[in-house]
């Protein structure tokens, strides 16, 4: 388990292909930046960029993780060297400063727009049709590993259907401190709807 509260921004140095042929998936070297990896073992979790994944090596201040094919469909962000939102996995002892996040991604997020307002920017994204029943005025969203407050939530109609259109203001420690700096109109972003909403859904949907 996350909080959505990223602890560092590493770098992706090197990505390395897997044995087993275009089904295979690939390794992992990270640079973690100023995220302490003196209490990390082998095995244990870290998020990247809103994605869960294991440790299977660690040298120095860096590790290393093995992405399944799989998982390299269902994410973005992890198939090429550059910055990433590091976390490492939730302890008892800590505060949960966002909400709880498992690090299993639920759909690809498109960027509307990224404009300032005030001191602050707002973030607009478009989330798949399938996602719209998980999100809601002053809900929590993950984009890209980053626990976020839904500010403004709207069902449209955009090219190629309908989809899911929230907003998010980012205030400036969030943009200095994360990778969201970067984002642009038609990035693609990682997105994790709320925990309790996923059960709630299920607890109303089964028969």
């Amino acid at each position: 388990m996350f909080t959505g509260i990223v602890a560092a921004v590493g770098k992706i140095t090197s990505v390395t292909p897997l044995e087993g042929g275009s089904f295979a998936g690939v390794r992992l070297q990270i640079d973690a930046g100023p995220l302490p990896l003196a209490d990390v073992a082998l095995g244990d979790s870290i998020a990247i960029n809103g994605a869960c994944m294991t440790v299977v090596e660690k040298t120095g201040n860096s590790f290393a993780v093995d992405v399944s094919r799989e998982s390299l469909s269902k994410t973005v962000g992890l198939d090429g060297a550059g910055e990433v939102n590091l976390e490492k996995a939730l302890t008892l002892a800590e505060r949960l400063g966002g909400h709880l996040v498992s690090g299993h991604v639920d759909g690809l997020g498109t960027v509307h727009s990224f404009e300032p307002v005030g001191e602050s920017r707002e973030l607009v994204i478009d989330a798949p049709w399938e996602l719209a029943k998980f999100l809601a005025y002053k809900g929590s969203i993950v984009v890209n590993g980053v626990s976020l407050t839904v500010n403004r939530v709207e069902d449209v109609e955009a090219e190629g259907g309908k989809v899911c259109r929230f907003s998010i203001n980012l205030i400036p420690h969030t943009i200095e401190v994360t990778t969201l700096k970067h984002l642009k109109a038609g990035s693609k972003v990682n997105l994790e709807i709320d925990l309790i909403a996923r059960y709630v859904e299920r607890m109303l949907s089964a028969k």
